[in-house]
């Protein structure tokens, strides 16, 4: 039996299957991962790392520089959903699939048609007014120049979570939930070095199995029952069936 093969033999067989996905699912859609030898944080910008022009004190202190940073390089409002995307939707829509835990921001899930979706990192395409709490969408930066400003006044910040800021907990605790419970979990496009999302693996039961869909090599390899170092969209895609 191929892996393919022994891998659908496991969803068809699973009754908790959960999908823990990171970067490398969208990287298909145009946007550019960030952990990988091609990734943007290999890059600069005038001597500050992408990283610290993603922080809450970078938000604080320089708006209008972070805002520019999210213009410029963070948003892709014409991204679609690719094959992997449609994939898990499929899966899911099929009772095969339990939920999606995710650490990307773009939305692109939902695009697809997935209901069950944790972003434990936020969504890009959500803003809220820190003053009177009014919702926006990601037009209000991308028709805007310099620090988006709410119609009351107030200052505009987007709905994901910066560095220097901690996870939503009811978000984790529902991921950490799902882990322990279920008896698949697939991994895919992530580094498995960021926690305490990385962390969720270690929640897994003894009789649970561990798939991980991932161009390089990640802490947990000798921990899976099956890796795939190929196309993900490709192995998730022939899963689901897919094109």
């Amino acid at each position: 039996m191929t892996d393919l093969g022994q891998l659908r033999q496991w969803v068809d067989e699973s009754r908790h299957t959960v999908f823990l996905g990171g970067a490398g699912v969208s990287t298909a859609s145009g946007i550019p991962d960030f952990r990988s030898a091609h990734g943007l944080y290999m890059e600069k910008k005038q001597g500050i790392s992408y990283e610290e022009m993603l922080s809450h004190d970078y938000l604080e202190d320089h708006p209008a520089e972070f805002y520019d940073f999210l213009r410029n390089v963070m948003l892709y409002p014409d991204a679609k959903p690719n094959r992997a995307h449609y994939a898990l939707a499929r899966l899911e829509q099929e009772g095969k699939l339990e939920a999606v835990i995710t650490q990307n921001i773009d939305g692109l899930h939902q695009l697809a048609g997935s209901k069950n979706v944790i972003e434990l990192h936020g969504n890009e395409n959500r803003y809220f007014c820190r003053s009177c709490g009014k919702q926006y969408d990601m037009r209000v930066v991308t028709e805007s120049t310099g620090e988006p400003r709410c119609t009351c006044g107030g200052r505009i910040r987007p709905d994901v979570v910066l560095y220097g800021e901690t996870l939503d907990q009811e978000d984790l605790y529902r991921a950490v939930q799902l882990a322990a419970r279920c008896d698949l979990m697939l991994v895919a496009g992530t580094s498995l070095v960021v926690y305490p999302v990385a962390g969720l693996v270690n929640y897994l039961s003894r009789k649970a199995r561990l798939v991980i869909l991932n161009r390089d090599e990640t802490p947990y390899d000798s921990r899976a029952d099956l890796l795939f170092r190929g196309d993900l969209t490709q192995v998730l895609g022939e899963l689901a069936g897919v094109e």
